[in-house]
């Protein structure tokens, strides 16, 4: 029987900006069955440093976690928006900022990681989505630069990837509450994408698979 905690921010505790019952864990419930179990220690608005503090709920838990699945940093991202809007003189400039928030990032990133691998449980690591409706193509290529350092950072541990760019790539998949969130239906494909990495990814394997492509 699989137990999978669902750690991190709003992608996954996202149950205020959709109907009752089409959350993501409430989608993933329904899709593993009930053999299975699913606990949601993600919350709304955490960033990369509030990971830590849910993994010490998880010494409460009755029944010990088989999988940890994780989405976290698309609010750390978030945050430098304002710097964002910043002027610069040359294109540079601008790619030396992008580079120095690009270090940050990868410092708490691995920070967080460090945390979760400590804990000995087969963990999966997520990208931060890029099709959120109104998002920029600048926005779009910048935030390629923090995916970059997820997938870098999860093929160097060898564990597998939940690529919510593949999974969350149509406008329905966000809410209408608040486009930043995933939808009813952009729930449900992320929950699918769960679904098929816990149960067909071998935690022994140590190797880094991507999954969430042709999730419909």
């Amino acid at each position: 029987m699989a137990h999978v905690v669902l750690l991190g921010d709003s992608v996954f505790d996202n149950a205020r900006y959709v109907p009752q019952n089409s959350e993501v864990q409430a989608h993933l419930r329904e899709r593993l069955g009930a053999v299975h179990r699913v606990t949601l220690l993600a919350q709304d608005g955490a960033v990369l440093a509030n990971v830590p503090g849910q993994l010490k709920a998880i010494k409460g838990l009755a029944q010990p976690p088989s999988h940890l699945v994780i989405s976290a940093g698309g609010n750390n991202v978030l945050g430098l928006v304002p710097a964002m809007q910043s002027t610069v003189r040359t294109v540079q400039q601008a790619a030396d900022l992008l580079a120095a928030w690009q270090t940050e990032f990868r410092r708490e990133y691995l920070a967080m990681l460090d945390a979760v691998r400590a804990l000995g449980t087969p963990y999966a690591v997520s990208t931060v989505y890029d099709s959120v409706p109104g998002l920029a193509p600048g926005s779009r290529g910048a935030l390629a630069l923090f995916n970059d350092v997820i997938l870098r950072e999860a093929a160097r541990r060898r564990v597998p990837v939940l690529d919510l760019r593949l999974v969350c790539d149509q406008a329905a998949d966000y809410s209408d509450m608040s486009p930043i969130e995933p939808s009813a239906q952009g729930g449900r494909k992320i929950a699918a994408a769960i679904a098929e990495l816990v149960l067909g990814h071998d935690p022994c394997s140590l190797r880094t698979v991507i999954h969430g492509a042709g999730i419909a």
